[in-house]
């Protein structure tokens, strides 16, 4: 995980929608003392639209485009945990960018896991389809190896968010530890 030369001022939280970034952002921001960015809050906010809007009106490459200039933004952020959209990481420059600054970690689960938690949420525009279980599992599929080049992978179907909260932030501390002189 830790690769010497690179700078870890910042938690960029990665993976599917669902899997919990927005509760342990929180939660690790409260810990920890950082500032918390929710990447899809601040588009919202620029935007004063909603996402699922800018991807009705827009399209997803539109959206995709804001998401990785707010990522470029970020890399002069210090102290932050920076929540990213689901599919921010299938971006390589969005990966790249993130690398220079943080430990990315993707909290992971089950695409059924995932279906349980956002089943009843009208405001996830990739799921406006008539099988909406077979597109988590399409996009999960597609998604998966770009997921797994997070720093750290934490499993979260069976973990609450307090657990998973205090394993990134260990990592986090592992990583920036300072190397004991012999």
């Amino acid at each position: 995980m830790h690769q010497p030369g690179r700078q870890y001022r910042n938690i960029a939280l990665v993976g599917f929608m669902g899997t919990g970034k927005t509760t342990v952002g929180h939660l690790l921001a409260e810990l920890l003392g950082f500032e918390l960015i929710d990447t899809d809050r601040v588009i919202e906010k620029r935007t004063h639209r909603r996402i699922q809007d800018i991807f009705a009106e827009d399209g997803e490459p539109a959206f995709r485009k804001l998401e990785n200039d707010l990522v470029k933004e970020l890399e002069t952020a210090n102290r932050t945990i920076i929540s990213t959209g689901g599919g921010m990481i299938v971006n390589p420059e969005n990966l790249k960018s993130l690398r220079r600054h943080a430990l990315i970690a993707c909290l992971w689960a089950t695409p059924e896991t995932i279906y349980e938690r956002v089943k009843t949420q009208t405001h996830r525009p990739l799921l406006h389809a008539p099988d909406p279980l077979g597109t988590i599992r399409e996009l999960l599929a597609r998604r998966t190896s770009f997921y797994k080049e997070a720093d750290l992978l934490v499993g979260v179907d069976f973990r609450a968010p307090q657990e998973t909260t205090r394993n990134i932030a260990a990592a986090y501390a592992r990583v920036n530890a300072q190397p004991v002189e012999p």
